[in-house]
């Protein structure tokens, strides 16, 4: 990358030579590393033109940062931040002040509102580079199809679908992604629904806080799973809502232990989140009707029903609701790639209606070649492709996981009965997850700690989670190993 003129600048004031503010001025850039190893610097002709000096001067401060390490010269190319510059830092000058640390604001009594004391499950950026990547919710590059997204953004970025990359679609969405979910998608979980029932979103997330938003306030209930997805519980802290985790069993949430006073309900009936348990026909019946009996609303996070490779996912509630008392979310980040942040939100229109309102506040609609790329990569038959490729890899990676587990006699807490991507573990009661995901990530192995799903401030700390969705299925048992290893030592 060739470094803007616009960032560099003279002060006319100042005591010292022209050569030398601008050795001073360069030198600080890269020691601050604002100008970082192999970005090219502008020519000696530009800059002399932009700072209006002569050229001469110019090059003579280039060729002393070259001679102190600062740049390197590469033929007829020019000059760049050597990939051995000096990382001490030197006094700077008011030409280049330093990069402001700390501010003088008292912040504690500024900030009315806290978030970042949220408990969540931690997540590693570069997990890639660990062998044994047992995290949950990445996407696998080995299965994802790289060339036919591309030629799908590609076509979205083309001149006859121009008006999705550049178009303001106001309060819209992208008609065609929203015609594929009505016809295509939703079908396949019994659900039947307007293109007016549906709104797209920024991921599962984003709609579990707009329902949030529209309806519950101070006051108002809501019951959720307990343990569960720690996002929704801080979506509802800070609703400031009245909240009322619900005990999850073996089959899931128990209707009948939903309070009186509910007005809405939280569930992931499919693939509970963290122990994978699927909730029972039984169950389902009987939480519609509780709902249609106390009159709750009842939100279903559908996540992960696509990874059905044991058995087939039971109905989603909302084809079960004859009320339209279910808000029913979905999310295509856990089946395409996280970074895609789209998700879709179906109710009935007035929910819809205000959803989509409240979504304009904040950012309107999703990208529109974001949604036209996925719209052309759901169209032409690519995703359903992918999910069969992941769906077979998932098969022989869960049956992989269960005998290794079985092997070195670790306890499985849950696991999907139609299949999913996680293992949830039980270790040995004395057995800390946190202390234990630290030493195994140093040797290696990435393992989720089960503490941040449960709702007591002093949680039990000897659970944990083994997804096999990001790691190779030649490493899992070598993984295993390494954890039990590491169990039996703690």
């Amino acid at each position: 990358m060739t470094l803007s003129v616009d960032l560099f600048f003279l002060d006319q004031g100042a005591d010292t030579t022209l050569q030398a503010q601008i050795r001073q001025m360069v030198a600080s850039a890269i020691l601050s590393r604002r100008f970082r190893p192999g970005e090219r610097l502008p020519s000696s002709r530009k800059l002399a033109a932009h700072l209006g000096i002569s050229r001469i001067t110019v090059t003579l401060s280039y060729q002393e940062l070259v001679a102190d390490g600062y740049l390197a010269t590469r033929a007829r190319s020019g000059f760049f931040v050597a990939k051995n510059a000096p990382s001490a830092q030197l006094e700077t000058s008011a030409a280049t002040p330093a990069v402001q640390s700390e501010s003088s604001v008292d912040w504690t009594p500024k900030l009315t509102r806290r978030f970042s004391d949220a408990r969540l499950v931690p997540k590693k950026f570069n997990w890639q580079d660990y062998p044994y990547p047992f995290v949950y919710g990445q996407a696998d590059p080995r299965l994802f199809s790289h060339a036919n997204w591309r030629l799908c953004a590609h076509q979205a970025l083309g001149r006859r679908e121009f008006d999705s990359l550049t178009s303001d679609y106001a309060e819209e969405d992208d008609p065609r992604l929203i015609d594929f979910i009505a016809r295509h998608t939703l079908p396949r979980r019994g659900i039947h629904a307007a293109p007016s029932q549906i709104l797209l979103t920024v991921g599962a997330q984003n709609a579990l806080w707009m329902v949030a938003q529209l309806l519950l306030t101070r006051g108002k209930t809501a019951a959720y799973e307990d343990p569960g997805y720690p996002g929704l519980r801080e979506i509802l802290r800070q609703a400031g809502c009245i909240r009322r985790p619900l005990p999850v069993d073996n089959a899931g949430l128990d209707p009948d232990r939903v309070p009186a006073d509910t007005e809405v309900v939280f569930t992931t009936p499919s693939h509970h989140a963290p122990t994978a348990v699927t909730l029972p026909m039984a169950r389902r019946h009987r939480l519609l009707e509780r709902a249609s009996e106390q009159d709750f609303i009842v939100v279903e996070d559908d996540y992960e029903f696509e990874m059905s490779f044991l058995t087939r996912a039971s109905p989603a509630l909302k084809s079960l609701d004859i009320d339209g008392r279910v808000i029913y979310i979905g999310s295509f980040s856990k089946s395409l790639f996280p970074g895609l942040r789209l998700g879709y939100l179906v109710a009935p229109e007035p929910l819809i209606r205000e959803a989509r309102a409240l979504r304009s506040t904040v950012l309107r609609h999703p990208p529109g070649h974001i949604q036209r790329t996925t719209a052309n990569f759901l169209a032409l038959g690519h995703y359903d492709a992918l999910i069969r490729r992941m769906k077979d890899a998932y098969a022989a990676r869960h049956t992989t996981m269960a005998q290794a587990l079985a092997d070195h006699g670790l306890t499985v807490a849950g696991s999907a009965s139609f299949g999913g991507s996680s293992f949830w573990m039980r270790a040995p009661a004395h057995v800390d997850t946190v202390d234990l995901a630290q030493a195994l990530e140093a040797r290696g192995v990435l393992i989720e700690p089960g503490a941040p799903f449960f709702e007591n401030a002093d949680p039990p700390r000897n659970f944990y989670r083994l997804a096999y969705s990001s790691i190779a299925e030649a490493e899992i048992a070598k993984g295993v190993a390494i954890i039990s290893e590491a169990i039996a030592k703690a």
